[in-house]
């Protein structure tokens, strides 16, 4: 076939081009894929502190102080964040307060730090430092209408130490140190006229210490001491202007304590003779007027103080309970809250401090029945349209949620137990039914058609603001991800994470949405005296895909108090429903839990969990589960480390342990023991395998084309030590004083493998172990930097393994089985390198297969993950490669690993105080997922060699079929270009052969399509004849065309 025309082809090309240069430009456009494929949240914690600030214009708010160290200004219409400081756990926030109405003020660091906020932005306006007793709880105090000074004076007390700070500045106005030995100073008051300070402590445990101050210079006016029998505990609440009263050293009665001109007098009451039935232990708090409340974990008794005589019960709630401070409402009243629990609800109610037993607000709140009990209650109060006053307040839930409760219902709510996450772990989703009905395809079709046109509008850049804000929405729409069912690439999975207070919550992968919570009743504070803490979550339950009548479920393991012998908690939840199908009160310790990769004829995976006497427990108690443990038994091992002794400690598993009629109960034998010199190492760090990690092959082929085998044994430990100097903060030894050693160690035998010393170090210590390599993180004192160190271990013994005939005749020994007990034949190769940033966690990636390059996930101190490529962290890298070893892909070696900003995964977030990175593979082995947790989190997708393997979410289908369109178009306009070539040729060729002399420069020109020609022109070049269509030779010359 004749080619068409040179300019026309150069068009057509030049169309085509274009085309594809602007799928080119679509694909590189970052900006539109934000928020598809990743999300961050933010959060604060459980709050402790709660100071409003209610203007009558603008903005109103509240600051809270969290448990996560955090101070933040959260919107009282909405809770969502104005601005927050997430400070270091080193300098602990102890007490928040309001100056002047534009300064937030925080005391940190056991009362030896103060700082003023600025209000509107949050930031900082000045710091100041103290010298205090650290040891002491300190006391923060800001004078309100201050005539001595023209600001208001802020009084911080820690130990015997008081201290007077203006709030402008931050400059010290007075100090004071009292002389009494041992003082602790426990209320900082003010007098009716602020001119005098008072200020309330304990020597010892008996004597009780006040002192009358000058507001002005901080001399000493009064100084007024009593030693009262039984002594104190050191809890002290004010119950009016002159009395005190104060809780004694047994617990047992309140001392209500009266102050007169020079003296002290006091009147001792029982508790019992109050409050019947009084159980565990109980707290007080002055509200005002000489109304105390007196609250344990399931009651609350208001009390009325009658001068010095004795106290009186006013109410008493037997429902768990929780009361507010008091709030001033005018002059001469104040308001406080309780709020109980009532069935289902709760009841928030509020009272003036002048007659307790009027109720001014009673109301019934629906609230979710997982947030278990009311912790703290903070209220606040609001002028109504009708001159009145309203009432709202901030509730702190058992499970660290706060709710905003106003009018009878709740505004809004925040999951801050999210910020302390201790454990992750994943479940699938449920597989999508089959059959879906017509008109659910046309529409699914008609948007799918739609959203690809808009995004074709789009990339040609023809779009307006509003379609392209469409796009956005369609894209987050039609991406499927936020769909509840799992997908063929497994993107779509459940994180379900444990946190401090006992709550499994479960988030969804697409946009990070809660599914399901369940605050476990067995793990709840408020239903025990010890402090029930959560440990771990496991996978319990996963039913074969294709068996799906029964739901996946997770197992969590916890402890029902603080102590190391304190019994056990298990309970199984429902992955789908988050319901708890199982839970029990185990009767021995939690010292160790060790999952097993074995499963029982239910599928339900098995668990070892290891008491504080070395007794081994099986779970399930099932027997099917003890028939597969007793058929495996022989071949578990397991170690534990104990930091405190300085030991790691290899046990195998006996016969039955000596505990009657528990067949699941196994003793353990200790195999060996490595015992790490005190005085020179100490054990920082401990790190093995995951369990579910899949090595794609224990073979690397090398530039030379030699083979090395790894060594992948998984009972390959990694243990650092430190010299004892070298174990507290960077800089506490001299680098002749420091040192790290990093061991690989055999977990079935106890062989160290390999050893090395790296002197002049010190931690913190991160490491991460995979495959046959190990990557440790720790701090050079001799070169004033951070460094990181790589050890890859491998298996000599089967170097021989290299004859191609060997492997075709099967005279190789890949497939020999493997025993710990043989000494291995391993050379090992490390390297180390300067790294620039500090580090708070690692993680390595994780794939389906194995297959993709292996890349470090690395929390920076900046609390950003840094993804790095594991070829940098090649031992083998030299500085002049060879042309072998660049075929390999050995990066030529440097000092320092390189930070790529294109590297961190997190982009411009930052994930505060990062704690832990957690890297699920999905289904396509180019894609894992990982995410991020500490205050906030973080979740994305990674492909660390690229999606070689799929398109992406944002390749435009249209464009494709639009592509293929014009090419189609393309080839049929040149399919009649060139047949109407072919017929110009034949005529040429024929007429010229038969009616002219000189046919080679003959020339045909039709005037019309040849079918309805009237007459056409012969040119040859010497004469020129025209026939029309009653010419012979025209109907001669069709007739021939015509037959051809």
């Amino acid at each position: 076939m004749a080619a068409p025309p040179r300019r026309l082809l150069f068009a057509l090309l030049s169309g085509i081009l274009f085309v594809a240069s602007l799928a080119t430009l679509a694909e590189a456009i970052y900006e539109d894929q934000v928020g598809l494929a990743d999300w961050h949240q933010k959060y604060i914690g459980k709050v402790k502190q709660a100071v409003y600030h209610s203007q009558k214009s603008g903005r109103r708010r509240v600051v809270v102080l969290t448990e996560e160290n955090v101070i933040s200004s959260l919107d009282l219409r909405s809770g969502d964040i104005f601005w927050r400081h997430v400070i270091d756990k080193n300098d602990p926030l102890d007490h928040l307060s309001l100056s002047l109405g534009k300064y937030v003020l925080t005391l940190s660091s056991g009362g030896t730090i103060l700082r003023a906020w600025n209000l509107p932005d949050g930031q900082m306006i000045w710091e100041t430092h103290l010298q205090t007793s650290t040891t002491s709880k300190p006391l923060l105090h800001v004078m309100s209408n201050n005539k001595v000074a023209k600001d208001n004076l802020v009084l911080i007390s820690s130990g015997r130490w008081i201290y007077a700070v203006s709030s402008i500045d931050g400059a010290i106005l007075w100090e004071k140190e009292f002389s009494l030995d041992g003082l602790e100073i426990k209320q900082v008051l003010q007098s009716p006229e602020n001119d005098v300070v008072y200020a309330v402590g304990i020597a010892g445990s008996s004597k009780l210490a006040l002192y009358h101050l000058s507001a002005k210079t901080g001399e000493i006016l009064k100084d007024i001491q009593e030693t009262l029998p039984g002594g104190l505990s050191g809890e002290i609440a004010l119950g009016s202007d002159n009395v005190l009263v104060a809780l004694n050293k047994a617990r047992s009665s309140l001392f209500l304590i009266e102050f007169k001109s020079e003296r002290i007098s006091y009147n001792k009451v029982h508790v019992s003779d109050l409050v019947q039935d009084l159980s565990g232990t109980f707290k007080l708090q002055s509200l005002s007027n000489g109304v105390i409340a007196l609250q344990t974990s399931s009651t609350v008794s208001l009390l009325k103080l009658k001068d010095i005589d004795g106290l009186e019960v006013v109410q008493r709630f037997d429902q768990p309970a929780a009361v507010s401070d008091a709030l001033t409402i005018s002059e001469k009243d104040e308001a406080f809250a309780v709020i109980q629990h009532v069935g289902s609800q709760i009841e928030f109610i509020v009272k003036f401090t002048s007659d307790v037993s009027i109720e001014f607000i009673r109301e019934m709140v629906n609230i979710d029945q997982h947030r278990g009990n009311v912790e703290k209650v903070f209220l606040n109060s609001y002028i109504r349209t009708d001159k009145t006053h309203g009432f709202r307040a901030l509730v702190v839930m058992e499970d660290h949620s706060l709710l905003l409760i106003q009018q009878g219902k709740v505004v809004w709510s925040r999951e801050d137990g999210l910020a302390s996450i201790v454990d992750v772990t994943t479940s699938e989703l449920p597989v999508e039914k089959d059959g879906v009905s017509v008109a659910d395809v046309e529409h699914n079709l008609f948007e799918w058609l739609k959203g690809h046109m808009l995004k074709l509008k789009g990339t040609l850049m023809l779009a307006n603001a509003d379609e392209v804000a469409a796009i956005q929405a369609l894209r987050l729409k039609s991406s499927e991800k936020n769909k509840m069912t799992r997908d063929h690439n497994g993107f779509r999975k459940l994180l379900i994470v444990l946190t401090k207070a006992g709550k499994v919550i479960a988030l969804h992968t697409g946009d990070g949405r809660i599914i399901w919570s369940n605050l476990l009743p067995s793990l709840r504070a408020s239903r025990f005296d010890g402090k029930p803490s959560a440990l771990r979550i496991y996978p319990w339950q996963v039913p074969h895909h294709s068996v799906m009548r029964e739901n996946p479920s997770v197992l969590v393991v916890g402890k029902s108090g603080a102590e190391s012998s304190a019994p056990g908690v298990f309970s199984v939840l429902d992955s789908y429903s988050g319901e708890e199908r199982n839970s029990m009160r185990l009767d021995h310790s939690v010292a160790q839990i060790i999952p097993l990769t074995l499963k029982d004829l239910s599928e339900q995976r098995l668990h070892l969990i290891v008491d504080s006497n070395s007794n081994a427990h099986l779970y399930p108690k099932s027997p099917s589960a003890l028939n597969v443990f007793l058929h495996e038994m022989s071949n578990l091992y397991f170690y534990s480390v104990d930091i405190q002794t300085n030991v790691i400690r290899g046990y195998s598993l006996q016969k039955l342990c000596d505990i009657n009629g528990d067949e699941y109960c196994f003793s353990t034998k200790e195999l060996w023991s490595i015992v790490f010199p005190s005085d020179s190492e100490r054990i920082a760090i401990s790190e093995t395998r995951k369990m579910n990690e899949v090595v794609h092959t224990q073979a690397k082929i090398i530039g030379d084309h030699d083979v090395m085998y790894k060594y992948l044994s998984k009972n390959l430990v990694f243990v650092a030590t430190v010299s004892p100097k070298a174990a507290g903060d960077i800089g506490s030894a001299l680098p002749e004083e420091a040192s790290l050693v990093a061991y690989l160690i055999d977990a079935v035998t106890g062989r160290i493998l390999h050893r090395v010393t790296h002197h002049g170090a010190q931690g913190p210590v991160h490491a991460v172990l995979s495959e046959n390599w190990v990557v440790y993180h720790y701090f050079n004192l001799r070169a004033h930097r951070f460094e990181m160190a790589v050890i890859e271990i491998y298996d000599q013994s089967r170097a021989d393994n290299k004859d191609v005939m060997k492997l075709i005749l099967g005279k190789h020994n890949l497939s020999a089985p493997i025993t710990s007990y043989a000494r291995p034949e391993v050379v090992v190769k490390s390297q180390s390198y300067f790294f620039t940033h500090s580090v708070k966690a690692m993680a390595v990636t994780q794939t389906a297969k194995g297959i993709t390059s292996k890349q470090l996930l690395i929390g920076t101190i900046g609390d950003q993950v840094l993804a790095l490529d594991k070829r940098y962290l090649d031992p083998r890298r030299s500085a002049n490669p060879t042309q072998q070893e660049k075929e390999e892909g050995i990066i030529p070696l440097t000092d320092s690993l390189p930070i790529i900003p294109q590297s961190f995964v997190t982009h411009s977030h930052q994930v505060e105080a990062l704690r832990g990175i957690v890297s699920i593979p999905a289904k396509l082995e180019s894609t894992t997922l990982v995410f991020t947790y500490g205050v906030d989190l973080f979740y994305t997708q990674l492909a660390p060699s690229r999606t070689y393997d799929s398109l992406t979410d944002e390749f435009s289908y249209a464009l494709l079929l639009i592509t293929i369109a014009v090419l189609v178009a393309a080839i049929i306009v040149t399919w009649i270009w060139s047949e109407k070539k072919e017929l110009r040729d034949k005529w040429r060729l024929y007429l010229c052969n038969h009616l002219t002399t000189k046919p080679i420069c003959c020339e045909l020109t039709l005037l019309k399509p040849y079918r309805k020609a009237t007459y056409a022109i012969i040119n040859s070049g010497h004469e020129t004849k025209e026939l029309s269509s009653s010419n012979s030779s025209f109907h001669k010359a069709y007739l021939v065309l015509k037959v051809l």
